[in-house]
């Protein structure tokens, strides 16, 4: 190995420490605990390995609520917050007067504290003794029937869950396009121009190949994201998830290592793995489709 070569090396040994003992080790750890049976966490001791803890989590009602509206949060938002993000940054490039304001006001929601956001929409849309709430109101006026979003039917929750997580997680998106669409080379457009090339198909032949790797990115990124999430789900419905049956991965995991269920790491281990898997077949198929439809 040459001097470059080891000076190279060295630069990189702080990260490669880091990642060993804050990624590295703790993944192989829950590896570990997850094929542990009967893991006491008092006593540090365990009576056999195997994969008892996968099948117990793969046969409980409440993991499997979990998936099931983990999913449906990400069938659900990953596309439409793209799209959406997508068509408003097409507009954000096509206007010139008070642009930069505009782009600060639909980012704003993105450093607003996650808690925060999830109170006011909980104010927006819950049904108390004393206010139906604002939704409901505008519902009201146009002759629909009172819903309770918060404490309701399954699909009016599902419903405030996504339309929020769409709210929190679009302004990045529409940063990120905005800044793609801008550097596109002008000369394409105008050269569609002189030909006479409708709106449509500069859009479909120009604009979408030249950002292809963005959108890529951002629904590689949307689906880990929403496979993630948590802290929506406590925003709104609070920290008894289970109850409400809004309950994530994520959170099942929480709450077999600390929650009302706590004491369980070995389960927490074998939901985290199941997720890990999850993630990572998702992503490498998002990886392989965009490698083949990217054009640069």
């Amino acid at each position: 190995m040459n001097r470059h070569g080891m000076k190279a090396w060295l630069y990189l040994l702080p990260a490669l420490l880091f990642l060993s003992i804050f990624m590295i080790y703790p993944l192989i750890d829950v590896f570990v605990y997850s094929a542990e049976e009967g893991y006491n966490f008092a006593s540090q001791t365990y009576f056999g390995t195997g994969l008892y803890n996968y099948s117990y989590v793969l046969h409980d009602p409440y993991f499997l609520q979990a998936v099931k509206n983990t999913f449906l949060l990400v069938i659900i938002t990953v596309p439409l917050s793209t799209g959406l993000a997508l068509l408003i940054s097409l507009g954000l490039s096509s206007i010139r007067a008070l642009r930069d304001l505009y782009q600060t006001v639909f980012f704003l929601p993105y450093v607003t504290n996650t808690l925060a956001v999830g109170l006011v929409f909980m104010i927006l849309f819950q049904k108390t003794e004393y206010t139906d709430g604002l939704i409901n109101l505008l519902i009201g006026l146009f002759g629909g029937p009172s819903v309770d979003f918060i404490d309701g039917p399954y699909w009016a929750k599902m419903f405030v869950l996504c339309f929020y997580t769409i709210w929190v997680v679009m302004p990045f998106k529409i940063l990120i396009l905005t800044s793609a669409l801008a550097s596109v080379n002008q000369d394409y457009y105008k050269a569609a121009r002189v030909d006479g090339t409708s709106k449509l198909r500069t859009f479909t032949r120009i604009t979408l190949p030249m950002i292809s790797p963005m959108v890529f990115y951002l629904v590689i990124t949307g689906f880990i994201g929403a496979f993630k999430a948590y802290s929506d789900a406590v925003a709104l419905f609070g920290t008894d998830l289970n109850a409400a049956g809004m309950n994530t991965i994520v959170g099942y995991a929480y709450d077999m290592l600390y929650g009302d269920s706590g004491g369980f790491p070995s389960y927490a281990s074998a939901a985290a793995i199941i997720l890990f898997a999850i993630v990572l077949t998702i992503t490498c198929i998002n990886l392989l489709v965009s490698k083949k439809h990217v054009h640069y």
